[in-house]
């Protein structure tokens, strides 16, 4: 009994101690290469903030569970983390599935709830609490269509899409504006998540003789597809987002990677000192290339952390108040959010050059990257 009570003491002084903000990130299945960047660059940003006061004269704490991107789990840890360990917000390093799964939790409990890079466009329709720090998928699809059409000046294009929420709704953005940008869409083109072999997509592809391919996935579907298209002769321009935005893209699709454009939220060539000491510490700490989902996770928690501060205590409604309030210059740009708690900011282009991910462009266009509003 004097142990079960020392032990429940030290629970109960520890978190007097710290402010909390809880993370459902996938650590094992499909994403976990994913799930371990953002969380990463979570831990950088809890790392940065302590080591300059902390928050409210405290350190700031992450409570972390594995959810595997699947929202059978991520259900039960959004209860968990706001019930048991009272969390003061919060914040999705995960995909879109078992993010939307949890948001409405959390609107429920009132408790303010940021999705860091997953991209569906009903995770902030789950209410007033929710919020994205990364583009709702038709945003950058859009983005994708301007940099084929308008930056590019390529017009026959080709659809090769992921057949789930993220490459659904990419593919949207992209077919709402292609037309104005003069792109013909030739073919559409889908595949399923456990794709890896793509030989019949490739042979259509190659008949259809495109100028730029739009293409969605995840760095585990995109390197082997990059490495297939290339390797058949097929040299049209290749257009991913967010999904290719890592070094392990690079590294499994090898030289089929050079002259690969991303549409994605991390400049590694950004003049900002955010950015840039994101990128030196990150990989200071780590050992390993940054990529887009490390970036997100990061900014993710300097939004929460930013807010605690701005509100002046852990109240949730204060703090969400904050949240909707927020102007912070972060790792992926400078961070607002319009009234259905999307993010507003540029849409940064990267290309693929000697291995490496490389500045090639921003969109800027306000009226083109509008988040929806309802």
């Amino acid at each position: 009994m004097l142990f079960t009570l020392a032990s429940s003491f030290a629970v109960t002084a520890t978190a007097a101690e710290t402010v909390k903000i809880g993370i459902n990130v996938p650590l094992t299945g499909f994403a976990a290469s994913d799930g371990k960047s953002a969380l990463n660059g979570a831990k950088l940003a809890v790392e940065q903030i302590n080591s300059s006061g902390g928050i409210l004269g405290k350190k700031l704490e992450l409570v972390v569970y594995d959810d595997q991107a699947s929202p059978k789990q991520s259900v039960p840890i959004a209860t968990k983390l706001i019930e048991k360990d009272k969390v003061t917000v919060g914040v999705s390093c995960s995909y879109s599935g078992a993010t939307r799964a949890a948001a409405g939790i959390y609107q429920s409990a009132g408790v303010p709830y940021i999705a860091a890079y997953a991209i569906h466009p009903d995770i902030t329709r789950a209410g007033d609490f929710v919020f994205r720090t990364s583009f709702v998928g038709e945003v950058q699809g859009r983005a994708g269509a301007k940099l084929a059409g308008d930056i590019l000046k390529k017009k026959r294009a080709v659809l090769i899409t992921l057949n789930n929420d993220f490459g659904k709704s990419l593919v949207a953005g992209f077919r709402e504006k292609a037309e104005n940008y003069g792109i013909t869409i030739v073919n559409e083109y889908p595949y399923s998540i456990k794709d890896r072999q793509f030989g019949p997509i490739v042979a259509r592809v190659k008949a259809d003789k495109p100028d730029v391919i739009y293409a969605t996935g995840y760095y585990f579907t995109a390197g082997p597809l990059v490495t297939q298209l290339r390797t058949a002769g097929i040299k049209a321009t290749i257009i991913g987002q967010e999904g290719f935005d890592t070094q392990t893209f690079i590294k499994i699709a090898g030289a089929a990677s050079e002259g690969v454009i991303i549409t994605t939220s991390l400049d590694r060539d950004s003049s900002s000192k955010e950015t840039s000491d994101f990128i030196r510490e990150y990989e200071k700490m780590f050992n390993h290339k940054t990529d887009m989902v490390a970036a997100s996770g990061h900014t993710a928690v300097k939004v929460a952390a930013a807010a605690i501060q701005h509100a002046g205590n852990t109240d949730r409604k204060n703090v969400r108040d904050s949240i909707a309030g927020t102007k912070l210059v972060a790792s992926t740009g400078t961070i607002s959010f319009n009234n259905l708690g999307e993010v507003i900011k540029n849409v940064q282009v990267q290309i693929v050059k000697d291995g490496q991910f490389r500045h090639f462009a921003v969109i800027s266009d306000k009226k083109l990257l509008a988040p929806p509003t309802r």
